[in-house]
């Protein structure tokens, strides 16, 4: 299965954001991973679909909007138009509001022609989220709480790793990506491809390093 890096631009310096996006592709990456916060369903408020829209033009790298808000299904039409290629939204976000919205939200996605996938915090059972696999294209496991670069990989991640591929693999999905998001570094990368994840998303590993097309390469291996 291929591994794939998506460096979050998240870790970006925003004032240089084209020329960042530019280098990604240039140094390797395989996915931007655009993370979305509202400032409600989590603290910080990051960038809405206008960004996708203005950085869509200037790579040929799928991007991959992480987003992390309230009502995601009222925002799907802006991020698919904006030109997202793939679009995944919180299970916690979607259960406060019906136990059918987030199939509905998956299913919005697709109508766009855009794929979709779901997501869990670390403190929500990978399994709340099996009666939507069918759907997905990828899922993404938070391997830290969401909000904020920077932080620690949470180590019982890895058994949820196994638990959504086996899952995948009983279903006939077995080539479903499955997505880390959170504390991702070199020394973790091989444990989490191992548990069976093959998209790392890395933020600060890869914008703090003096070599990024090194360290995607080497977080790739």
């Amino acid at each position: 299965m291929q591994i794939k890096i998506a460096p979050s631009i998240l870790s970006a310096d925003f004032s240089v954001m084209g020329e960042t996006i530019k280098k990604l592709e240039a140094c390797g990456a395989d996915l931007i991973h655009c993370d979305v916060m509202d400032g409600s369903f989590v603290e910080p408020i990051t960038f809405g679909g206008q960004m996708i829209k203005n950085i869509r033009p200037l790579t040929k790298l799928p991007l991959d909007a992480h987003l992390m808000i309230e009502h995601p299904k009222t925002q799907i039409k802006f991020f698919a138009e904006a030109g997202a290629d793939i679009i995944t939204v919180h299970y916690g976000a979607c259960a406060k509001i019906s136990q059918s919205y987030l199939r509905e939200t998956l299913e919005l996605i697709k109508s766009y022609g855009v794929k979709c996938g779901a997501v869990v915090n670390p403190d929500v059972p990978v399994e709340n989220i099996f009666p939507v696999f069918d759907l997905c294209d990828m899922v993404l496991l938070m391997s830290v709480f969401p909000g904020y670069g920077g932080q620690k990989f949470i180590p019982d991640v890895i058994e949820k790793i196994k638990k959504a591929r086996n899952y995948a693999r009983e279903i006939g999905r077995g080539d479903m990506d499955i997505e880390i998001d959170g504390g991702v570094t070199l020394e973790n990368a091989g444990e989490i491809i191992a548990a069976g994840a093959n998209v790392l998303v890395a933020g600060s590993t890869v914008f703090k390093s003096s070599d990024m097309k090194k360290t995607i390469s080497d977080l790739r291996k």
